[in-house]
């Protein structure tokens, strides 16, 4: 469930950053804020269980970021 959600955010982030890059900042670090809350939480399990819950909010927070700046170095690329 927190990979599809995180694929979805990631694809209207890498649009937004697209079309309106100076706007898009804000809800990525929204989201990542959010995502580590849920990594905060899921680490607070004991041991090895812990950074198993932390992992997907990890790396879908890494995710969004690299997808926001994909499409902001995207736009930036382009011609016009």
């Amino acid at each position: 469930m927190v990979v599809v959600g995180a694929i979805a955010v990631c694809a209207v982030l890498a649009v937004l950053a697209f079309f309106i890059p100076r706007l898009s900042r804000h809800p990525e670090r929204g989201t990542q804020r959010t995502l580590g809350a849920g990594a905060r939480a899921g680490g607070k399990a004991p041991g090895p269980l812990g950074r198993l819950f932390r992992k997907p909010f990890h790396s879908s927070s890494r995710a969004v970021g690299h997808s926001g700046s994909a499409g902001r170095r995207f736009r930036g690329r382009m011609p016009f």
